[in-house]
């Protein structure tokens, strides 16, 4: 696999994976946040994958501007969103109810999923399709990628 984009220090950062807030739940540390060395998810029959800038999906619960912060839910549970307030474009995406995409970096993964938000899109518009389709989307890129 190929790594792509640079972060400070020169280091190599690996590209986006789409993960569920449940396999993150359950992903081990491969450092501290701050060190960018990621946190390994378990993907069943002895496979892993190393992730550390994740896409996820789901719908917007809770939205605490003051706090910078929204609680999103997929279908194995939620995880907050941090930094909302600083995403380009991100402003239609922040009421409750909406289905939206999430791109970030991971914060923490216990007790609930943290990520730091580098982008947001309202997928609302076609949601029950992008619903529908995320889990396979999840498993497919996965596979490919272990």
């Amino acid at each position: 696999m190929n790594k792509t984009g640079n972060t400070a220090g020169g280091r190599e950062r690996l590209p986006p994976v789409k993960v569920l807030s449940g396999q993150l739940r359950t992903a081990e540390s491969r450092g501290t946040a701050d060190s960018g060395d990621g946190f390994v998810i378990k993907l069943g029959r002895g496979r892993t994958l190393l992730v550390s800038l994740v896409w996820m999906q789901g719908t917007v619960m809770d939205v605490q501007l003051d706090r910078n912060t929204v609680l999103l839910m997929d279908e194995t549970g939620t995880f907050a969103v941090q930094g909302v307030n600083n995403i380009p474009k991100g402003k239609p995406c922040l009421s409750q109810g909406k289905y939206v995409m999430v791109m970030g970096v991971i914060q923490a993964v216990s007790p609930e999923p943290v990520i730091r938000a580098v982008k947001m899109a309202d997928l609302s518009e076609l949601a029950a399709l992008h619903r529908r389709m995320w889990k396979l989307e999840v498993e497919d890129l996965q596979q490919i990628l272990t």
